[in-house]
Parts: structure tokens; sequence; C-alpha cells
């Protein structure tokens, strides 16, 4: 998508601002800087949505509140205080859970940790159905499409779904193919707004 199809894509939605709900999976968007070779800030995300949403409690944000391997610390692990701290600060409405540490004797790290926020996120969706008629999902992952059916199906929902080209789902690309999607998007066409750091001066 080239600048100026962008630029009409975001105009497209002024009339719409009332009546969108933005979900950003935070936890799926921080790994695409594996294929895009950028990371997506959260400051440049946070004003990115305003085109989407003028609503600040339908501005989602989802990520994993880790305090290490210790179930009894209460302190979270730096990284893991910073995305929220920043998310907070911009303006995100946080949604978050405990992040859980799963033995796993064949990971290098004797463990995985596993924080999914799938369930939060439809429940939400469905929860906040009267207030939106729009949903911009920022999440390749498939996991999400039953319930964005479900949505389309029985309230009309419509649905537009950023990811990065080589962390969509195909149950993404045949959700759209079958008419749940309204549109498809990349992070990469959109890396002058989305690129950490690029209100950065030098």
């Amino acid at each position: 998508m080239e600048k100026e199809e962008i630029k009409k894509f975001l105009q497209s939605f002024e009339n719409k601002k009332d009546r969108a709900i933005v979900i950003v999976d935070y936890g799926n968007v921080e790994k695409w800087k594996n294929s895009l070779k950028w990371d997506v800030g959260i400051r440049e995300l946070s004003i990115f949505i305003k085109n989407f949403t003028a609503n600040k409690f339908l501005r989602r944000f989802y990520y994993g509140s880790d305090y290490g391997k210790n179930e009894n610390s209460e302190i979270l692990v730096l990284w893991s205080e910073k995305v929220l701290e920043t998310a907070k600060f911009n303006n995100f409405n946080i949604a978050t859970k405990r992040v859980k540490y799963i033995h796993d004797s064949n990971s290098v790290y004797g463990f995985n940790k596993k924080c999914d926020l799938d369930v939060e996120m439809a429940i939400d969706l469905v929860k906040e159905r009267d207030n939106y008629d729009t949903i911009i999902l920022f999440s390749g992952d498939g996991d999400l499409m039953h319930a964005v059916r479900y949505l389309k199906e029985e309230y009309k929902k419509m649905c537009y779904v950023f990811g990065a080209r080589d962390h969509i789902g195909r149950e993404v690309f045949d959700a759209k193919k079958e008419g749940y999607i309204k549109e498809v998007l990349f992070a990469e066409d959109f890396e002058y707004r989305l690129r950490s750091n690029r209100f950065k001066k030098w």
C-alpha cells in the first residue's frame, strides 16, 4: 500500500471513529520485529490508532504481567514493567494477567513462558459490542477469528486486521476470503508511522 493509498484509507475512518474498538495484542505485535527487522513503538502505535477511534476506553492493550519464575514474586521484571507503564502513559486501556512459567527440559532455558489473552480479547469484543461497529485488530494470530465470525454474523461488525506479512495466520486470510474480515493490512507498509523512535531527534 502506497502512502497516498494509506492517506485515503485513514481518511475513510473519519466518520467511524466514534464507533470503533482497537485491540492491540502486544505479545503478538512484539514478535513482528523478527520479520520486520524493526520494532513497533508503543508511543507510535498510540498516535497511529487515533486515526481509528476517538474513544480512549476502546483503545485496548493486552500484554502479560511477568513477575519472573518465582510464583510468589510481586515485582515485575523490568521489561514487562516498562511495556505496561509505557502503554498506560500513552492512554491505552490495559488488560493483563500473570505470565506462567512452564517447565520444559527441551528448552535451553529450562522453561517456556505462557500468557495467552485470546479469551480476554474475545470476551471484551462481545461484552462491548453495543459500543462499536468496527474492529481494528493488531494481531496476526488466527485464534480470534471464531469471535470475529460470530460478531459479523450476529451483529454485523466489520473487522480490519494489521499484521506483519510473515506473522499472519492462515485463519485470518481464510476469514477474509469468507467475508468476515474487511481488509488485511501489512505493518511493513506503515513503517513510517509505526517504527519505534521515529520521533527521536538525532
